[in-house]
């Protein structure tokens, strides 16, 4: 059986932006890829109303995906509705136990918006979750055995909200698959204009290749990087486990 990654993001197109040259280093190295976006994406635009985004951005999240080569799962909440409740946690824990994987890729928990920490939260409750039978997901599945590494991406902008740098525990190289991971970003087409006027963004995607080659200057190694911090093991595996190491 072939060894499995999920990425669990907040929005569509946050796993394109901040963890798709990991997933397609795995892929090449013979691993399975899990894509699980907890929003719909329904607040990302100035020009549709909110279910008219919600299912552009379907489309276009599942088409992103493809592109990846990854298995889609739906959205189970709604852009700033992303809490840690027990209700999203049962939601989200039904997908890791779903996928089993040995790895979890999710944002900072510490990040410029809630989205994307209450994101990282739930993961890590429901990869913990994983091993605990009499925790019930929703629907139902039941408690998946086997050790869990999970790894949080940089912060968008490389710091906290405090605006204290983040430093990362180690990079991964994604200069061969760069143009892949552009390709998959580009599927989201309607967050041109949104992320232009909201984040000053005039190009999401030459962002996106920007801070790829900029991570690579600060590993000092490689044309364009991902970076990454590994989260403690302690209820996630018997012993310390790294299953990126092999890709560093």
């Amino acid at each position: 059986m072939k060894p499995r990654v999920l990425a669990i993001a907040a929005h569509p197109d946050d796993i394109e932006i901040f963890m798709a040259g990991t997933l397609l280093r795995l892929a090449a190295a013979g691993w399975e890829l899990h894509y699980f976006n907890l929003s719909c994406g329904n607040g990302g635009s100035l020009e549709m109303d909110g279910e008219t985004a919600a299912r552009v951005r379907l489309e276009e999240a599942r088409e992103g995906a493809a592109r990846l080569g990854a298995r889609f799962y739906p959205p189970v909440a709604r852009d700033l509705e992303i809490v840690y409740s027990v209700e999203l946690l049962r939601k989200v824990a039904a997908v890791v136990r779903e996928v089993n994987p040995s790895v979890v890729l999710t944002h900072a928990l510490q990040d410029y918006m809630e989205d994307h920490m209450e994101t990282a939260r739930l993961a890590v409750t429901a990869a913990f979750a994983k091993h605990v039978p009499n925790f019930a997901s929703d629907p139902p599945v039941p408690g998946a055995p086997g050790d869990v590494a999970v790894y949080h991406a940089m912060p968008h902008g490389g710091c906290s909200p405090l605006r204290e740098k983040v430093e990362p525990d180690f990079y991964i190289d994604i200069s061969g698959v760069m143009e892949r991971k552009r390709h998959a970003l580009e599927a989201h087409q309607s967050q041109q204009s949104w992320l232009d006027a909201s984040q000053g963004m005039s190009s999401y995607v030459q962002s996106m290749m920007e801070t790829g080659k900029e991570l690579g200057r600060h590993s000092g190694r490689f044309g364009a990087a991902e970076a990454w911090r590994r989260h403690l093991h302690l209820g996630l595996s018997r012993t310390e486990i790294d299953p990126l190491a092999d890709f560093i």
